[in-house]
């Protein structure tokens, strides 16, 4: 028993030993780490992975009386997309995109363009950055028609549809891309206008453009929503606007079950923060300065960034088994 007794408390002695071997080793690599933290190398900086540098925040601390103009944004958005060759993925098609005037829309207009299609501009009543955005699309070679209206009324819509089919003989892709938002410290603020017209504009307006619209799709048309990231994780600012955005995610994928019989594809781009008329025109100067600091690419995309997925998810050739999807280019995770 004695000799057995003494075996165990070996044994303590060697776990223990291991024990702090382990525990010493531990500290060994915690002390690697402390040291590089403190090396004076400081924090990543934001993400820079396009072919051209992109703004970087702070940005210019601004705010602007709603709709916004992309005209005066400092910096200006970059829509071009100098790096972009297009290769008649749309050639000959017709496109009808809401909010074309300025921001995502701009940049999907003057890319679907350099792709081959003709291209019908809806927007509120920017009119100078609408002509803006015509010049860019002509610049292309391709015809553009400038079509002011609100999207929330469904007269507008079934004009802005039949003069798109007049003025280029067919109708091809629709994209849904007008938005309104508001940023509200508390519920109690968000008052029936308010929540109103952002449900007018953000659903209604998309539903109208819709209906009127596929009488003149065919099959291989395609429709595409412009979403958020905040349909997919919330915002607790923007409770109405989340709220359409949650909405327009399931008006998505539910049309295209719908329509899947009548071979018109839908698909939704959910984007994180990009710098477009939209947020000067809703937040205070101070926000605007560190908007989409708080991704992990710490900085908001450029329009330019988010355009090739609206021509990847329109054009047949890319896509033609893909629809009902909802992709999220909100500058990653984690």
């Amino acid at each position: 028993m004695a000799t057995q007794h003494g075996s165990g408390q070996g044994g303590d002695t060697a776990h223990r030993a291991r024990a702090d071997r382990t525990a010493q080793a531990e500290r060994d690599i915690q002390r690697g780490i402390d040291e590089k933290k403190g090396g004076g190398g400081g924090e990543a900086g934001p993400a820079q992975l396009g072919q051209r540098r992109y703004p970087e925040n702070p940005l210019p601390e601004q705010h602007q009386a709603k709709p916004g103009l992309e005209s005066k944004l400092d910096p200006r958005p970059m829509f071009e997309a100098p790096a972009y060759r297009g290769s008649g993925k749309l050639e000959g098609m017709a496109a009808l995109i809401t909010g074309a005037d300025s921001g995502i829309g701009r940049a999907v207009a003057v890319l679907y363009a350099r792709e081959g299609a003709d291209v019908a501009v809806a927007y509120l009543d920017e009119h100078e950055d609408a002509r803006e955005t015509q010049q860019a699309i002509e610049k292309e070679g391709r015809r553009c028609i400038l079509l002011p209206g609100d999207v929330a009324d469904s007269a507008y819509c079934k004009d802005a549809v039949s003069r798109t089919v007049e003025a280029f003989g067919k109708l091809d892709i629709l994209v849904n891309n007008a938005a309104f938002q508001e940023h509200v410290e508390k519920i109690e603020d968000l008052t029936d206008e308010h929540f109103d017209r952002t449900l007018k504009t953000n659903l209604y307006g998309y539903f109208n453009m819709v209906k009127a619209a596929l009488p003149h799709l065919k099959q291989g048309s395609s429709i595409l929503l412009t979403g958020s990231v905040t349909g997919i994780m919330g915002s607790k600012q923007l409770l109405d606007y989340s709220m359409t955005k949650g909405g327009i995610h399931a008006f998505g994928r539910s049309l295209a079950g719908h329509l899947l019989e009548r071979g018109i594809r839908v698909n939704v781009v959910a984007p994180g923060p990009v710098w477009t008329p939209l947020n000067p025109a809703d937040k205070t100067g101070k926000d605007v300065a560190q908007f989409g600091a708080s991704v992990p690419m710490k900085r908001p995309a450029q329009p330019e960034e988010i355009a090739p997925a609206y021509v990847f998810l329109a054009a047949p050739s890319c896509s033609s088994y893909i629809t009902g999807e909802i992709l999220p280019i909100i500058g990653g995770y984690g």
